[in-house]
């Protein structure tokens, strides 16, 4: 044992290990930070070359006219833009995460954040997880999971909706990505799937 170590044992602060993880952790936090404002500035630009007004925007997003103005004029945007194609049925895998983020959320509210995806879902909605490949295979694990072991307590349109979602995601990459429709990043098109998934099912309730 070296001098240092015998230090950090006979002290009782952190070792080395420890404060890599408490670091890690931190830096998951401001990372969750930069990647949401960076979201929110998209969504502020693309919602400012449809026309909507700055102070509107201002408002909805609880930002200040002149912060608006500053992200807006950074952006310039060229113009109005054309709508983006927001209905459900889409195949591009960022849209069909977004919905398959969107029904874990419903899923947990519907089980009083008891369900299996809970902590998942919340993970990602914060920033803590990412949507990797593994992490959404995960989330279909944890939904099916759900939908099966719960299915007395949940709505038959999340069973359905889930067999969509899934369908899209398993198909292959090239076919996906020819069928893709929209615009905007991929996590403008989830964070606009999860709304629209989610207001389906009230418009459904």
């Amino acid at each position: 044992m070296t001098d240092e170590e015998d230090a950090l044992r006979t002290t009782g602060f952190l070792t080395e290990e420890q404060a890599r993880e408490l670091f890690a952790d931190m830096n998951e936090v401001i990372l969750a930070g930069e990647e949401m404002r960076r979201l929110r500035s998209e969504m502020i630009t693309l919602f400012a070359g449809l026309g909507w007004t700055q102070e509107r925007i201002a408002r909805l997003t609880g930002m200040s006219q002149p912060a608006v103005s500053k992200q807006v004029a950074k952006a310039r945007p060229d113009g109005p833009a054309s709508p983006p194609d927001i209905t459900l049925d889409q195949h591009d895998t960022p849209w069909l995460e977004g919905r398959l983020w969107g029904l874990a959320e419903e899923i947990s509210a519907s089980l009083h954040d008891s369900a299996h995806c809970t902590r998942l879902a919340d993970a990602l909605g914060r920033g803590r997880k990412r949507f990797t490949p593994q992490n959404v295979d995960t989330l279909r694990r944890l939904v099916e999971k759900d939908l099966m072991e719960r299915r007395a307590e949940l709505p038959g349109s999340h069973r359905s909706a889930y067999d969509a979602i899934s369908r899209g995601l398993d198909v292959p990459a090239k076919a996906a990505a020819t069928d893709a429709a929209g615009t905007g990043s991929a996590p403008v098109r989830r964070a606009l799937a999860r709304r629209i998934q989610r207001d389906r099912f009230d418009g459904d309730n």
